[in-house]
């Protein structure tokens, strides 16, 4: 089960209740992947998903911050690349995210 939340307390709850992923949204609103790295300092145990404000600058700062996963919305592909299904577009798109996730984990 995943569970939102965004404060300490919410994260907590949140996981002492069973989720197995824990989603921080709107992380980029409250200090983005230093808020991560917070919240992992408090529950290094605590599996996180970084969400809302996540992209391709961002997400490598995010994973080498703590968190298990990214949550990528609208970042992650322009509507007008899916309408116009420009499938190399979009396989471009998602090898960049990818490779900053292993650049993050490294």
């Amino acid at each position: 089960m995943i569970s939102g939340a965004l404060t300490l307390t919410e994260v907590l709850s949140a996981w002492e209740g069973g989720a197995d992923f824990v989603k921080v949204v709107p992380c980029h609103a409250v200090g983005g992947p230093n808020y991560i790295r917070t919240l992992k300092d408090a529950m290094p145990y605590a599996q996180l998903i970084a969400a809302g404000g996540v992209n391709q600058l961002t997400a490598a700062n995010y994973i080498s911050a703590g968190a298990a996963a990214l949550g990528v919305g609208r970042d992650l592909i322009p509507a007008e690349t899916v309408h116009s299904r420009e499938t190399r577009r979009i396989q471009e798109l998602a090898r960049r995210y990818l490779a900053a996730v292993e650049t993050g984990r490294a």
